[in-house]
């Protein structure tokens, strides 16, 4: 059953939060000596500011031979989900992605519906099928089967949620949700795509190159057809690059894309002609404070700017 877009009628705009996970591929330097209260201090930010969700990694256990790349700091997802629950009132709580073949399927589903239940609904249960071989092989799981595990495990939680059922367990709370929490499908490999068709409310690319999203989000209406005989509506997100209000006093990442509000909503705008519904942001800064600033000036500045859907 087809359920409506997060935010009808307009572009959600959320992001992963910085402190959560430091890999190198985007920590910042300031992020290695923050802790909860930066973070707190950055969600409650965006809690304040209109940001439609805030999102957490999930990665149990760091190989030794990538810890250096990836570091070792990965809060646990619905740990930390729930924690800001406790102290945010309309934010969505995403995990961007979660990795469900680390998990029975109940597990996920008693986790996810105590979430939704604390959170008042705002729980949305980001998946993907994992890539660290390593991390697998840490938890005695097979990683060439994780595609398997994956859709096996999607077919349940998703049933789970609706019924509040695994085989022959219940689970309760249920949601305050009838389908449960919604599910946003991550990766851009076809097994991904036609997962994000077969199980997915949304859809979160991870390296889809820009041009080739428009051809992308066809290919999961094309699959949506064939698995459900319709198409459905599905939340398509984006990553964006680093942005920064105004110029930066500081060396930020490169590629940083700066400006005033009217410069980065036009180029913000742009993606939302590939077909994008959702904008997950991410921005350059030399602080916790000026972290949260930003995101506090894009909320006000930038986000009445964006485009409107149909």
């Amino acid at each position: 059953m087809s359920r409506p877009l997060l935010t009808p009628g307009r572009l959600a705009v959320g992001m992963q939060l910085p402190i959560q996970s430091q890999s190198t591929n985007y920590a910042q330097p300031w992020e290695a000596d923050a802790g909860p209260s930066e973070l707190e201090q950055i969600v409650r930010a965006a809690d304040t500011s209109g940001f439609d969700y805030v999102a957490v990694c999930d990665h149990i256990a760091i190989p030794d031979d990538q810890a250096e790349a990836m570091s070792t700091t990965w809060y646990d997802t619905v740990s930390t989900l729930s924690w800001i629950a406790g102290f945010t009132e309309r934010v969505h709580l995403l995990s961007h992605v979660y990795v469900p073949a680390y998990r029975h399927p109940a597990a996920v589903v008693k986790a996810w519906t105590t979430l939704d239940t604390l959170s008042n609904g705002r729980a949305v249960l980001g998946v993907g099928a994992g890539h660290v071989a390593g991390e697998f092989e840490l938890l005695g799981i097979e990683h060439g089967e994780r595609g398997r595990i994956t859709d096996e495990s999607l077919a349940a939680i998703r049933d789970g949620f609706r019924t509040g059922r695994v085989g022959d367990g219940n689970i309760a709370p249920r949601s305050p949700q009838p389908d449960g929490p919604r599910i946003w499908v991550g990766g851009s490999s076809k097994a991904a795509l036609r997962r994000a068709a077969e199980f997915g409310d949304g859809w979160l690319p991870q390296g889809t190159p820009y041009p080739e999203m428009p051809d992308a989000v066809e290919t999961i209406h094309q699959h949506q057809e064939r698995l459900h005989g319709e198409r459905r509506p599905i939340d398509v997100g984006i990553i964006t690059s680093f942005l920064h209000l105004g110029d930066p006093r500081f060396d930020p990442p490169p590629g940083t894309f700066t400006g005033d509000p009217e410069r980065i909503a036009r180029g913000l705008g742009r993606l939302a002609d590939l077909g994008a519904t959702q904008l997950q942001v991410r921005f350059a800064a030399s602080s916790a404070a000026e972290y949260a600033d930003q995101v506090t000036r894009f909320g006000t500045e930038v986000a009445p700017l964006l485009p409107t859907r149909p």
